[in-house]
């Protein structure tokens, strides 16, 4: 495993029944790196954030982090690993204030306190009392991702963390997951909102039907719209 690389993925397979999702998979993520992995509906996509962090059992294939193998334990010893998944639905406890779901995934050793999820989400710290079912949508996102900080992540994968919120929203949590890489955090990024994505990725990888078939830099991608429009449909102006 090479130094700088916090996660290394490996010809990862997994199926779903008699259909087989995931077709050879490899990928990398280094430290402190942003790397999205796009793709149109059905590539695959979120399929490999659940087979890196344990929600799907790989059938093949090897996910190693930090230098050591995580492939197919259980979801949980994967975070106490470090490697935390936001998945799409937020997972916010909506009968719980911001305050109590930011607690409940506290870790001892964390560095990160409620004080910099603060720092990072004012809008927490203006609703820490609000129960998470008072939240808006791009409030219960920040409040899943500052969670997520507390149980100490070096790597955080995301699952669509913009999806179907408001530009100004949207906004806010480009600036906060900015600051949260400059922090030392690798992050590793499932969004199909390509504006978002240039923002804040090193690096790019394109999965289509379960094979990646694209990598490249972030000016390398953004010069490319043959690529953009072959395998995503879109293109940036």
């Amino acid at each position: 495993m090479s130094a700088k690389n916090i996660l290394e993925v490996e010809a990862l397979h997994a199926h779903y029944g008699k259909s087989h999702v995931l077709q050879g998979v490899s990928m990398t993520v280094g430290e402190a790196e942003l790397v999205t992995l796009l793709g149109r509906n059905g590539a695959g996509k979120s399929t490999t954030l659940k087979g890196i962090a344990g929600a799907v059992t790989p059938t093949g294939g090897r996910v190693r982090f930090q230098g050591a193998d995580i492939a197919g334990l259980a979801p949980h010893r994967i975070a106490t690993r470090g490697v935390c998944l936001v998945p799409e639905h937020r997972g916010v406890f909506k009968l719980l204030t911001v305050e109590e779901n930011l607690l409940l995934g506290q870790r001892r050793d964390s560095p990160w306190q409620l004080g910099d999820i603060y720092r990072i989400f004012p809008r927490l710290k203006e609703r820490r009392r609000n129960g998470g079912g008072q939240l808006s949508g791009g409030e219960q996102q920040m409040l899943a991702i500052g969670r997520a900080l507390m149980n100490h992540p070096r790597l955080l994968i995301l699952d669509e963390p913009v999806e179907g919120l408001a530009p100004v929203i949207v906004e806010e949590i480009v600036a906060q997951l900015k600051l949260i890489k400059a922090a030392g955090v690798a992050i590793l990024l499932v969004e199909q909102n390509l504006e978002v994505c240039v923002q804040l990725a090193d690096r790019h990888y394109i999965l289509e039907q379960g094979v990646i078939v694209h990598e490249a830099g972030n000016a390398a991608f953004m010069a490319d719209h043959d690529v953009k429009d072959r395998y995503l449909g879109v293109g940036l102006a």
